[in-house]
């Protein structure tokens, strides 16, 4: 009884520093939900509402002892029943057809694709010869051929002729589903056109009122400051990133300084910094106005009001939201002369975000702007006293924080990075020193004078010195990346290491004492899993015409054209920086472009492309036929993988035992509904097992 007792009593002496568990907890039920290989029923969402309310009565009604168990298991019961009622309340039609046909609606953001052409989202779709309950709230169509009878703007009626289908699954299994993503962003076709876009009616007035400023106020950065220096002031004061190109999006990637693009808590906090200092030390000059008026308390209220016109100015993103709710509670703290920033306001930021879009934990930007924040706070946190008051001289200062604040933000987001991106800037320290200064003392300051001045005529000196500040960082970027070996690639790591890395970093950073050395064995145990990891031996995509062995040059390609964002997405995951052509020319096919063989682990193996493949030929030497097409009857002496097969399973995978695994989940809300899972004949020389993607 005593060893029960005694966690419970260690627990109860810390509660006044358990708050952040609550985030933990609720993001761990969140993640659970997620995770679960079956679409949550009625049934399961009771149990959860009865365990969350069994917590509350223990929490009111139990002892003291128990108050933290009873919370904790109440926030993981609650964040599986938040995401469940958020999944059902976003839910909208997904296009289960392909499409070709006339495409109207109105445009309510543009970007760029990752082939570099410009692109639209649209909402108020109408499809032709669909039925509006079939019909996708939004749809995002890429824009290629001629383009210029359309200026696009946010607000805009618009109509084009354009090939849309369902945003497709992951890759292969285990990988990022983008059709997951899209189905909470309510985006439920995906496609291009190569006729061009015509306008029908101008925007609505007061319609997409924010959208149209952000655009506006984009368009005019870029036209005082022409060339990528303009749309990365742009992309950065904005969000509007439709003006950067590929080139600039890859040097800012692999320098490590692609988060000076996001509207990121960063960026906000360089302007609210800026503003509270404008006001705070504007009203001191001013005598009279200092000894009548709280200087530091009227610097809050406007930076709070700036605050939040940049939040819905900048889109609202994760990171921005983040970052907001902290200000908030900051400024707060400040009109009621409190401490303003504490690992409390970064736990009430990521639980109002959690709330209210669950989905975020998943997200890459929610992930690493956390992750960050936390260990920044605990950092300065931990030498404010030592260092930063009795040690180092006041002109030291800044340098000592920038440094700091670099190499532990870095430290903190690299295992996310490494795992969402597959790739670790080498020089991503000395790139963010040389720029985070001219960021926060230049670009954003300069951009918000300009912002003043601007109405009566006076921005060009602003405006001139935020070229200047993003002409300098965009040099650092294309010159750390074009560095030797500036960037490293990292395998993807299996399930389940994210969630150990965090809970490692929680556990170091939230208690105290000798306990918190705890976190070495999960941190150990992610290590251990990613490192021992295997990459599947073989790599069949979604429409049977790409597929890729392992060798001992790295994964061979069977193709060296087409099916390129699942050849590109295989790569990465490899932890591999090599192109599709290159890739298609590593030893591992044999054969014409129309039949390509391999031979691998005592498995032959044929893939099959273009008219009047002969696949009974093919069949008649045994093994695996990969099949671009639809076989209406399967020759006998063989394993026949054909488009119908791979309707219902997705990608598969082949594992080094010739395991097979499919990609498919069908049980899921967001999931596609492709029949029952098919049951596919052995793999010589070892048994086959279909298992769906846990």
């Amino acid at each position: 009884m005593r060893v029960m007792l005694g966690p419970l009593l260690a627990l109860q002496l810390v509660q006044g520093r358990l708050f952040p568990w609550v985030a933990m907890f609720l993001g761990t039920g969140i993640g659970v939900w997620f995770a679960v290989p079956f679409e949550p029923g009625t049934r399961d969402y009771g149990v959860l509402a009865v365990v969350l309310l069994l917590a509350i009565v223990v929490r009111i009604r139990g002892p003291e002892l128990v108050h933290p168990v009873a919370i904790a298991i109440g926030c993981i019961a609650a964040g599986g029943m938040v995401a469940g009622l958020r999944a059902h309340l976003v839910a909208a039609p997904m296009l289960d057809f392909r499409y070709y046909g006339p495409v109207q609606g109105r445009i309510v953001d543009v970007d760029r694709s990752q082939s570099d052409a410009l692109r639209l989202t649209l909402d108020r779709v109408m499809l032709d010869r669909v039925a509006p309950d079939r019909t996708p709230v939004r749809v995002r169509v890429s824009l290629h051929g001629d383009q210029r009878y359309l200026l696009p703007e946010p607000g805009q009626m618009v109509m084009l002729t354009g090939h849309l289908s369902a945003p497709e699954g992951p890759v292969e299994p285990g990988s990022f589903d983008f059709r997951r993503k899209a189905f909470f962003d309510q985006l439920g076709a995906v496609g291009y056109t190569r006729s061009p876009v015509l306008l029908l009616a101008p925007p609505e007035a007061g319609g997409q009122r924010v959208s149209r400023l952000r655009a506006s106020l984009a368009r005019s950065i870029r036209d005082a400051m022409p060339g990528q220096a303009g749309a990365f002031a742009a992309g950065a004061m904005t969000g509007d990133r439709s003006g950067i190109d590929q080139d600039t999006v890859g040097a800012l990637r692999d320098s490590s300084l692609a988060h000076l693009l996001a509207i990121s808590g960063m960026n906000l906090a360089f302007l609210i910094g800026f503003v509270f200092a404008l006001i705070r030390y504007g009203i001191a000059f001013a005598p009279p106005l200092a000894l009548r008026v709280n200087a530091k308390k009227v610097a809050a209220v406007v930076a709070l009001g700036i605050a939040l016109f940049y939040l819905l100015l900048s889109g609202a993103n994760v990171a921005t939201t983040r970052a907001f709710i902290m200000v908030t509670v900051m400024l707060g703290a400040v009109l009621l002369d409190r401490r303003a920033l504490t690992l409390r306001s970064v736990a009430i930021a990521a639980i109002l975000i959690l709330l209210t879009t669950p989905e975020a934990l998943l997200d890459p930007g929610f992930q690493m702007s956390f992750a960050a924040t936390v260990a920044l706070i605990s950092a300065f946190g931990a030498v404010d006293a030592r260092v930063m008051r009795e040690r180092l001289p006041r002109w030291m200062l800044p340098v000592f924080t920038l440094v700091l604040s670099s190499v532990v933000a870095g430290f903190a987001t690299a295992p996310y990075a490494a795992a969402h991106f597959n790739r670790y800037s080498v020089y991503g320290l000395l790139a963010n020193l040389l720029t985070v200064p001219v960021m926060g003392a230049v670009v954003m300051p300069a951009g918000a004078v300009a912002s003043l001045l601007a109405p009566f005529g006076l921005a060009a000196p602003a405006l001139w010195a935020m070229e200047a500040g993003s002409a300098w960082i965009l040099a650092v970027a294309h010159w750390i990346s074009g560095l030797h070996g500036s960037v490293s690639a990292i395998e993807a790591p299996p399930m389940g290491v994210v969630p150990l890395v965090t809970f490692a970093g929680a556990w170091l950073i939230l208690w105290q004492g000798r306990v918190r050395w705890g976190a070495a064995l999960p941190a150990f145990l992610a290590v251990w899993l990613w490192v021992t990891a295997d990459r599947p031996l073989i790599l069949i995509a979604g429409d049977g015409a790409l597929v890729g062995v392992m060798g001992a040059e790295g994964r061979a390609l069977s193709t060296e054209r087409g099916g390129g964002f699942a050849a590109k997405s295989w790569l990465e995951n490899d932890g591999d920086l090599e192109t599709q052509e290159q890739a298609a020319a590593r030893p591992g096919f044999t054969g014409p472009k129309n039949a390509r063989v391999f031979e691998l682990a005592g498995l032959r193996g044929v893939v099959l492309k273009g008219k009047g493949a002969d696949v009974a030929g093919a069949c008649a030497k045994g093994g695996v036929v990969i099949v671009a097409a639809l076989v209406k009857t399967a020759p006998k002496g063989c394993v026949l993988i054909d488009q119908s097969v791979l309707r219902r399973t997705g990608p598969l995978a082949i594992d080094y035992d010739l395991t097979v695994t499919a990609t498919r989940q069908t049980e899921r809300i967001w999931s596609k509904d492709r029949g029952t899972l098919p049951i596919l004949p052995d793999l010589p020389p070892a048994p086959v097992a279909i298992a769906e993607n846990q």
